[in-house]
């Protein structure tokens, strides 16, 4: 199942745009927090609960500086994914956007795909708002 959110441009440079997701600790600025709790990361992962006690493993596996963060499912996800955020800069503007990759069979797909892209457009648009201000 794939998923793309929403593109956003961000007010900030590829690299300062880059620099701020390389951090796990700063997802967390990107979530619902009435849908999210336990919250932790490292230096290059990050896990969370959603609704339903579901828990989320982010893993950084490939980055690319100004150009996308590639991140995998960790052990503790409910099913195998690929999340990437891409990145193009012009004019000192960031246009972004999460791509979502996951091996769902037809069930779960009935039940996640309108959670997961809310989430996706959501995280895209606390982007934008993170670097407005």
């Amino acid at each position: 199942m794939k998923i793309d959110s929403e593109k956003v441009t961000v007010n900030a440079n590829a690299t300062d745009v880059f620099n701020f997701l390389k951090d796990t600790a700063n997802i967390y600025a990107l979530l619902p927090k009435d849908n999210v709790s336990d919250f932790q990361s490292d230096d290059n992962s990050c896990s969370f609960k959603v609704q339903g006690g579901i828990v989320i493993t982010l893993v950084q596996e490939e980055l690319k500086p100004g150009e996308y963060i590639k991140m995998k499912s960790g052990e503790k996800s409910p099913f195998p994914f690929d999340l990437v955020v891409h990145l193009s800069e012009v004019d000192g503007q960031t246009t972004g956007y999460l791509a979502f990759d996951g091996k769902i069979n037809a069930f779960m797909k009935v039940m996640v795909q309108k959670p997961l892209t809310n989430l996706f457009n959501y995280m895209s648009r606390k982007l934008k708002e993170n670097f407005e201000n």
